[in-house]
């Protein structure tokens, strides 16, 4: 066989070492590379997730704030609720009991109005009873004060004395010839 040929393995295992040592430090430098690029990366993200962690803590820390702040409102509100009931049922109540008195107090007056009419119809009565009576009196005193007036003038005609007094209407009269007949009438002219 022919020698000049033949391999020099030293070479050989020289060049693919060489190959060897290049591929692995250009991936040993890709890989730096790619590592240096991830960690930048990752420290990047890391960088913005805390910036957005600490964003969402702060965004919680407002709605929590926002939360405590609405919860005491809805507890103000639920207590000016409760006293706004009652002030309502206490306004309810209040309204029944004037109502009530209201209606008690017409009840009474209807009744003191009816007893008036009753009353005023009874005093009407009497009114009218003892108008008619003084009606029948004055038509009495009238016909006596005629009669006086008749006898007087008949009296006065004939012998005697007469003495008549007309506030408590006195008569005294003597009549023709008869000694001392006195006749005495009192008659209320009222």
């Amino acid at each position: 066989m022919d020698n000049s040929r033949e391999l020099n393995m030293d070479s050989v295992v020289a060049e693919i070492k060489a190959q060897y040592d290049d591929v692995a430090s250009r991936s040993r430098a890709e890989a730096e590379s790619w590592y240096q690029t991830k960690c930048e990366e990752m420290k990047a993200t890391v960088t913005q997730q805390g910036e957005n962690l600490q964003r969402t803590k702060d965004e919680l820390n407002d709605l929590n704030r926002v939360i405590q702040r609405l919860t005491a409102e809805v507890e103000n509100a639920k207590q000016q609720r409760c006293k706004l009931e009652v002030a309502v049922v206490q306004a309810e109540q209040q309204g029944e009991t004037a109502v009530s008195d209201a209606r008690c107090k017409l009840a009474e007056l209807e009744a003191a109005l009816q007893k008036a009419k009753q009353d005023m119809a009874c005093l009407l009565k009497e009114y009218q009873e003892v108008m008619n009576s003084k009606l029948g009196l004055d038509m009495e005193i009238a016909t006596y004060r005629k009669l006086l007036e008749g006898e007087e003038s008949r009296l006065c005609e004939g012998v005697g004395s007469v003495n008549i007094c007309k506030l408590g209407v006195c008569v005294d009269m003597v009549l023709l010839g008869v000694d001392s007949l006195n006749t005495r009438l009192h008659l209320n002219s009222n």
